[in-house]
């Protein structure tokens, strides 16, 4: 989820709070409150200060060991011991409690986006993505929005609106998560091309109705699409991945293996160059105005030795131009 839904939580969260009589009842602890589900809401996405370190670290490391089990813990003690100092309360065991909500909140709607998590680190680094609920979601952010709305204006009460809001909510992900395995176990049925062995992958977009679709068939071959009107598949692309020795080469690459770390989905194609080859891994699930911008690039010359490597978000002109290519 994008930072600035995971913020209306925070806030949404800070309403709900007053079904606390303790918090309800102290100022003191109600800002403490606010200010624990407003920070606890963002705390495990501050894994970006990676990018520091560069676009590799960063793609390894971001929603990896800050959203797992041990640091829900280490997360909401670290905020309230801070917020402990800086607006002491006798009911701090309160303020643990809903920055502990906030902190799990985040991390527990993360999983239903389809970048995901490494949620259950240190069982698992699995990269756990549900692919039911878009990155931003329009709905969840403007009834956040309308509900705090509410609250501020002091229309309605806020033990009133935020837990009628978070019981829409949760009849909401529950609807979301139904009708995505619904349409999974349909997706055969529908799609004319279907043969036996090829998995669907569905992934959520603002529209509730229109689904993106990756379809994995044999011989290192993706098929793209869509899903609309929950019924219709329509094919826009193929991604077919090549075999080559650079791209064999590539492999002993950290930017090519943190790449493979990261996804499934991940398919390479070999471009010859004036100087060599150009590798270049992209992740299918990230197709954008006709492009796959999360990329892994490898560039070496004749003999494949590495010349250059990069690993991020890169629109097609800025690769071309980074590879000395000539836009195909």
């Amino acid at each position: 989820m994008d930072s600035i839904s995971h913020l209306a939580i925070g806030l949404g969260l800070a309403g709900l709070s007053q079904i606390d009589p303790i918090v309800a009842a102290d100022t003191t602890t109600a800002t403490a409150v606010l200010a624990g589900t407003i920070i606890g809401s963002q705390a495990p996405d501050f894994d970006t200060i990676f990018k520091l370190k560069g676009n590799e670290i960063y793609v390894r490391n971001h929603r990896g060991f800050s959203h797992s089990l041990p640091m829900l813990i280490v997360w909401s003690l670290l905020i309230t011991g801070g917020l402990h100092l800086l607006i002491p309360t006798n009911h701090w065991p309160h303020v643990l409690l809903w920055t502990a909500i906030a902190v799990v909140l985040h991390v527990f709607t993360d999983l239903f986006n389809t970048y995901g998590t490494q949620a259950i680190r240190p069982f698992s680094e699995r990269w756990i993505s549900w692919n039911i609920i878009p990155i931003f979601d329009p709905f969840i952010f403007t009834s956040h929005l309308v509900a705090v709305g509410i609250w501020m204006f002091g229309w309605i009460e806020p033990t009133v609106i935020f837990p009628v809001l978070y019981m829409i909510l949760a009849v909401y992900y529950v609807w979301r998560t139904l009708t995505h395995r619904l349409l999974i176990r349909r997706l055969p049925k529908l799609d004319d091309e279907y043969k036996p062995g090829e998995r669907y992958t569905l992934i959520p977009t603002v529209v509730w109705s229109q689904w993106n679709l990756v379809k994995k068939c044999k011989d290192d071959v993706f098929r793209v699409g869509q899903l609309h009107k929950n019924r219709v598949v329509s094919w826009t692309e193929t991604a077919a991945c090549d075999r080559h020795p650079a791209l064999e080469a590539s492999k002993k690459e950290t930017v090519v293996q943190t790449f493979q770390y990261f996804t499934r989905y991940g398919c390479a194609t070999v471009q010859p160059t004036g100087y060599g080859f150009v590798v270049r891994w992209v992740d299918v699930r990230y197709r954008h105005r006709k492009q796959y911008p999360f990329v892994a690039v490898v560039m070496m010359n004749a003999q494949y030795e590495t010349l250059d490597t990069y690993i991020g978000w890169l629109s097609e002109e800025k690769l071309y131009k980074r590879c000395g290519l000539e836009p195909v």
